[in-house]
């Protein structure tokens, strides 16, 4: 994500999810995982306790007491349970002697999945007979428990929690040393769970089960049940009995079939059979009447029933990274189908009607190609088709096994992995960070064209090279420069062999092979020439510039080393301007370096082409003056007096011992040092401008860009139809990689809590070829009822200081790369009408709402009054985006006809009041508001989920409720690396 956005709302407020392991189970497009509820807003420790349901019933649950049921389950109690239950005495009676626990129940919610020893804690409870376990409906317990215990604990949840609605078995919690989240041990239920008649909610993920326990089919309630990411080979005929299953996840499986029986399930809503093994569909899945999503996503079906075109109320229907040949034609005719998914797959004709239908997705199937000659002589033995898979954004993993496969990022990058690269399967794990100087090492003319990829695990090295491939923004300029993907390698980064591969016009890539995996990037450098000298001597010359060679004698070296070569040409118009002399001229600027020992043994020849315009024959050579410069020094020496040049018609040799930077003047003027590194410094500024717009429709909303000084008018041509503001700032100069920041200031500042924003000053760091723009929301503790706020925003250099002046006017007259200030523009809040003022959220009131689920994160009343501030006149098209019928939304109309604000709260409350408790809501609202062309807003919300899930995590940890270090999704399991 190029630009990260705000938080919405109050991160204080926030509810971050119970567990989120490190490979997450995606959102609906590949299915939610978890249906766990928010941590209860006024629990002082942030996860004990919970304050929503995890899973609520489109319907009211009958009240029915299963006590009858569970007598009926007693009488056919297995010996082993009754010994199991001796144990679980044992256990409790253990209990009695620990310390005081902290408070365990909360209203109607039991939460132990985060305490050591919660079936210990449970038991104990049970034990006690504590009256409050009755009224408990939603209970979660972590499947790392003892098999043993956890079997007995919940052989006793029946008659201790009759009430239950939630129950929460997950795995996940714990982590290997590389940080992936271990599985729980849980592999079978106790038949008694049979006899929870109101249980309308069952998650069993991450979890040891290798086939469905029995009791689950007769848990005649169940509305959810998620099985995702355990070991199941097959379903049971007995789950098509379910009469009120809406939603089935069996993400990340084993199964090879499924039952006939599953077309049965006439209630069901949502179903996810993503990472398995089928092959096929059966038809009967053509009776799913309700079914509005449907993910078959990385499996490896070559065909689909045309019973699938039966399907009216099917609305998502994923089918990407299988090896389909041919799809129905039928598909195109579902009357509320709003995105179809095939891409890699292996269609190479679709119906017409699919191929021009603008929900479809076909990228990566090779259609219109023919099909390769299948003959080849007798005997060849046939090579199985490696796997391909298409992840998505949610998912930050993906297996690799013995047989290699072909994957796609979300963020565009590929990656092959041959087969027999790996002996075992491995779970590969990656992330894009955000570009900055620690992460992005640099040298003096290099610039970034891509963000930074890291993948896991570092260091494991494959028996056959990966390849790797990643998008980067094209160079502006492509003369004497190349483009390289860079590598940290043994804490030291180093440049792969690179080629581009071109797939349309501006769309690029970086193809290399890595050994292993670490941080990648893509730069574009100065065309680089290396050989291995021996001590035999060589020579070495440049590509881009032939007259440029440097020659080693015999004995130069004892033992063989390498050495590079960079060239860089400095513009003869830009010279002169800055000398002020119309004679003046350079040579290409030379870059030697070497491994191995500092000094040659023997004298090395450098051969430099003569300035522009200067021959050896009419020169004059007091004029004439040899430069050096040594890194890390920044000055420039004049050595002309300590080298002895030879001068030919068009070239000059001198000899040297050790290499660095070196440089050819001719010149009048004194101090050539000096001047030399006033023009090193211009060689590599960029000249660009700064803006800062608001958006007409909500001037709360601000735009800072930091552009190239050729692309301020077409971007400013583009945006003006939806924002406004002051004319660009005056050219400022940067360096690449350089920081900054944007400070808000007379009354103004930023609305929200956002990880690039310190003390309300938001935090830039500039590289050329990447697009330097944020949006933050502005708040003002002004009255804008009484006046309008004139305030402004300053660009400063630097990282953000301690204390920053409101303004620095005598930096206004330094326009240097030194000064700290850069540019000011106004930024106006106009006056507010008496009926949006601060009155009007005060008066609100409205049900207390965590709208979300564990998978995707949580949202609260506060940040949902957040995004409906931002909406505007938009808000009828997220609503329809959002499935609000026209009638509804003619109605809300009518009724808050005179208020724009009460139309949009209550259209976005009453959505999120159905939606609570529904898996993937947020994902819906995110998707609905990108469709809107509000995807602003929807990254705000996409912040705000990070904020809360980081807030959540940190607060377990401070808390000592988390004593394994649970660590963060996606974050590095080793240091991150410091520049170089």
């Amino acid at each position: 994500m190029v630009c990260p956005a705000s938080a919405l709302g109050s991160v204080d407020q926030l509810a971050g999810p119970t567990d989120l392991p490190l490979t997450r189970v995606p959102a609906w497009e590949e299915g939610p995982a978890s249906l766990l509820p928010a941590p209860h807003p006024d629990c002082s420790l942030p996860g004990t306790c919970l304050s929503r349901p995890a899973w609520q019933a489109g319907t009211c649950l009958a009240p029915e007491d299963g006590r009858g049921a569970m007598a009926a389950v007693e009488e056919g109690l297995e010996p082993q349970l009754a010994a199991a239950e001796d144990a679980a005495e044992d256990a409790a009676d253990t209990v009695d002697a620990w310390p005081a626990a902290p408070p365990l129940l909360a209203g109607n919610r039991l939460s132990l999945d985060l305490y050591p020893g919660g079936c210990q804690r449970l038991l104990h409870l049970c034990a006690q007979q504590t009256p409050q376990l009755l009224e408990v409906e939603f209970l979660q317990l972590s499947g790392h428990e003892d098999p043993q215990l956890l079997e007995a604990t919940l052989a006793r949840v029946p008659w201790s929690l009759p009430h239950l609605r939630s129950l929460v078995l997950k795995g996940g919690q714990q982590r290997d040393a590389l940080g992936a989240c271990l599985r729980g041990s849980l592999t079978t239920l106790p038949a008694r769970l049979s006899g929870l008649a109101r249980l309308a909610h069952l998650d069993l993920s991450f979890n040891s089960l290798e086939t469905l326990p029995a009791c689950v089919p007769q848990m005649c309630a169940l509305g959810a049940l998620l099985l995702s990411h355990n070991h199941l080979s097959e379903l049971p005929e007995a789950l098509g009995a379910l009469p009120s299953l809406s939603f089935l996840s069996v993400t990340h499986n084993r199964l090879q079939a499924l039952p006939t029986a599953l077309g049965a399930l006439s209630t069901l809503q949502c179903l996810d059979l993503s990472e398995n093994l089928l092959d096929s569909v059966p038809p009967e899945i053509g009776g799913l009447s309700s079914l509005a999503e449907l993910s078959l996503a990385s499996n490896r079906l070559q065909s689909l029933p045309a019973s699938l075109a039966g399907l009216r109320s099917l609305r998502l229907l994923v089918l990407h990274s299988n090896l389909l040949a041919s799809v129905p034609a039928g598909l195109a005719r579902l009357p509320l189908l709003t995105r179809l998914d095939l891409r890699d797959n292996q269609l190479r004709d679709v119906p017409p009607e699919l191929l021009d239908a603008p929900f479809v997705r076909l990228q990566g199937n090779p259609l219109g190609k023919a099909l390769p000659d299948s003959r080849s002589p007798p005997g060849t033995p046939m090579v199985p088709e490696m796997p391909r898979l298409f992840l998505t954004s949610d998912l930050d993993s993906f297996p690799v096994t013995p047989q290699g496969c072909s994957v796609t990022l979300a963020c565009g990058v590929r990656l092959q992995f041959p087969a027999g690269a790996t002996t075992t399967s491995v779970t590969v794990r990656y992330r894009q960070w955000q570009p900055e100087p620690r992460l992005v090492p640099l040298g003096p003319h290099d610039t970034l064209l891509s963000g930074v990829l890291e993948l896991q695990p570092h260091g494991v090295a494959f028996r056959q090279e990966v390849g790797l491939w990643l998008l980067f923004v094209p160079p502006r300029s492509r003369r004497c420069r190349e483009v390289v993907v860079r590598t940290l390698s043994d804490d030291s980064w180093s440049d792969l062999e690179t080629h581009l591969e071109e797939e349309a016009p501006k769309r690029l890539w970086a193809h290399c092979q890595v050994p292993h995996f670490s941080w990648f990037l893509v730069v574009s450098r100065p065309v680089s020439n290396a050989c291995l000298v021996p001590p035999e001597g060589t020579l070495l010359f440049s590509s881009g510039h032939p007259g440029v060679k440097v020659t080693f004698p015999p004995g130069a070296t004892e033992e063989p080393r390498h050495v590079c070569m960079q060239v860089v040409r400095m513009a003869g118009r830009e010279l002169q301007a800055l000398l002020q002399e119309p004679e003046a001229a350079v040579s290409p600027l030379l870059c030697l370096s070497q491994s191995g020992p500092s000094s040659f043994l023997q004298p090395v020849t450098v051969q430099l082409p003569l300035p522009p315009g200067i021959t050896g024959l009419s020169l004059d050579r007091s004029r004439l003056h040899l430069l050096y410069r040594a890194p890390p020094a920044a000055t420039w020496d004049d050595i002309t007096a300590q080298v002895a040049l030879e001068l030919t018609h068009l070239y000059a040799r001198f000899q040297v011992t050790h290499f660095s930077w070196y440089w050819l003047w001719y010149t009048t003027k004194t101090c050539v040092g000096h001047l030399a590194g006033k023009a090193w410094r211009r060689l590599r500024l960029h000249h660009v401008n700064l803006i800062a717009l608001q958006r007409r429709r909500d001037p709360e909303q601000i735009l800072l860009q930091c552009l190239p000084r050729s692309k301020v008018d077409a971007t400013l041509r583009r945006l003006l139809e939806r924002y406004r503001g002051p004319e660009p700032s005056d050219t400022v100069e940067m360096f690449e990689g350089e920081r900054f920041f944007a400070a808000f200031e007379r009354g103004i500042d930023v609305d929200a809590d956002r990880p690039d924003c310190v003390e309300g000053r938001v935090c830039f760091v500039f590289y050329s070829h990447l697009k330097n723009v944020k949006e933050v929301y502005v708040t003002t503790t002004l009255d804008r009822q009484a006046q309008a706020v004139r305030g402004q925003v300053s660009f400063y250099r630097g990282a953000v200081p301690g204390e920053v002046p409101e303004e620095v006017p005598a930096a206004r007259h330094r326009k240097g790369v030194d000064a700290l200030w850069m540019a000011t523009l106004p930024i106006k809040l106009p006056k507010l009408p008496r009926s949006e003022g601060l009155g009007h959220r005060a008066n609100l009131s409205l049900a207390p709402l965590n709208l979300g689920d564990a998978d995707t994160g949580f949202l609260t009343q506060s940040n949902l009054l957040s995004v409906a501030g931002r909406l505007g006149p938009d808000w009828p098209t997220v609503a329809l985006h959002l499935g609000v019928s026209y009638q509804e939304l003619q109605r809300i109309r009518h009724e808050f006809r005179d208020d724009l604000d009460g139309q949009i709260r209550h259209m976005l409350f009453s959505w999120a009041e159905r939606q609570a408790g529904q898996p993937g809501a947020v994902g819906l609202l995110m998707q609905a508001l990108e469709q809107s062309d509000r995807r602003d807003v929807a990254e705000e919300v996409r912040t705000v989920l990070e904020l809360g899930r980081h807030k959540y995590l940190d607060g377990i940890r401070r808390t000592s409720l988390d004593p394994g270090g649970l660590a963060l999704t996606g974050t590095s399991a080793s240091k991150s690396p410091e520049r170089v």
